[in-house]
């Protein structure tokens, strides 16, 4: 199983930017795809973005125009640009590596807070 390290997290003021880094032990090119996730006090985890091995992207709405996805495959490295971000993207972000058919990895997450 490969182990998922992020880092990057911190208190910001709304419009401001912050970059969060995913750090795996082995390969990502060894996964389906590597995402990030995103966990608000209270509510459900939801999937923010997510870049496949042939570099097919997705973003949630939310987050859409705001948020770039990349990758470092020499670096085994998975980054999250946020921009312009808000109060409602404060949440424990979490990066993801589907394994399938073999056990899926999560990070221990990083804490986002963005202030008013």
């Amino acid at each position: 199983q490969v182990q998922l390290v992020e880092s990057g997290g911190g208190l910001v003021q709304a419009g401001g930017s912050l970059r969060l880094s995913c750090a795996a032990s082995g390969s990502i090119f060894n996964s389906n795809a590597m995402d990030w996730y995103r966990q608000a006090p209270g509510k459900q985890r939801e999937l923010v973005a997510g870049i496949t091995r042939n570099a097919r992207i997705t973003y949630a709405d939310s987050v859409k125009g705001r948020f770039t996805i990349s990758r470092d495959i020499r670096q085994n490295t998975v980054y999250l640009q946020m921009n312009s971000l808000k109060p409602e993207d404060t949440a424990v972000y979490y990066c993801h590596a589907d394994r399938s058919p073999y056990s899926d990895s999560w990070g221990q997450g990083t804490q986002v807070t963005v202030s008013s």
